[in-house]
C-alpha cells in the first residue's frame, strides 16, 4: 500500500471499499451462473472444467498447478468428472505414465452454458450504465487487469504479492 499516491488516505479507504463491493458482485455473478447447470457439477468440479477449457488437453500435474491443488485432489475431482462424462483421461504419446485430462463435448457444453449466462447477466448490469460510464468502467478495468498481470486469478499464485 505504500505506492498509493492519493493526497487523502480516505480516498484509498473508499477505493478499497468500492473494489471489495465490486468483487462481491462479480463473485455473485460467477456463483449464480452455476445455477444454470442444475447441480450437474460442484463449484470445485466447475473450476476444473474452466481450467481445462483454458488449457485444452493438459497433464494432470499442470491442472493441479493451475488450480493450486494437490495432484491427489485433482485425481479425485477428475475421477468424478470422468465418471459423469465431462472429462476424458488420456496419456501422452511415448509417456504412458503421464496422465492427461481434457474436456469432452459434455464438459465443453457445461462451460459454454455458464459462460453464456455470465455474459448475459454482465450485459444486463452494464446496460444500466450510460455509454460514457460503460467506457469508463471498461478503461479502468483494463488498467486493473494490466497491473494484475497475465493469468492473475487463473493460475495459482503465492498469496503475498511480489
Amino acid at each position: 500500500m505504500e505506492s498509493w499516491t492519493a493526497d487523502d488516505p480516505s480516498d484509498l479507504h473508499e477505493a478499497l471499499e468500492v473494489l471489495q463491493s465490486a468483487t462481491r458482485v462479480l463473485t455473485g455473478v460467477a456463483l449464480r451462473s452455476l445455477d444454470v447447470l442444475d447441480g450437474a457439477v460442484t463449484l470445485a468440479q466447475f473450476r476444473m472444467l474452466a481450467v481445462l477449457a483454458d488449457l485444452g488437453s493438459a497433464r494432470s500435474a499442470r491442472v493441479a498447478e493451475a488450480l493450486g491443488l494437490e495432484p491427489s485432489t485433482v485425481t479425485r475431482v477428475a475421477d468424478r468428472l470422468v465418471a459423469a462424462g465431462h472429462v476424458a483421461r488420456g496419456s501422452e504419446p511415448g509417456h504412458r505414465g503421464v496422465v492427461t485430462l481434457e474436456l469432452t463435448a459434455s464438459g465443453q457444453q457445461l462451460v459454454h452454458k455458464v459462460a453464456t449466462w455470465r455474459q448475459t447477466e454482465l450485459a444486463r448490469l452494464l446496460s444500466r450504465l450510460t455509454a460514457a460510464d460503460q467506457a469508463r468502467v471498461t478503461a479502468v478495468l483494463r488498467q486493473l487487469l494490466a497491473v494484475a498481470g497475465d493469468g492473475y486469478g487463473v493460475v495459482s499464485r503465492t498469496l503475498v504479492p511480489a
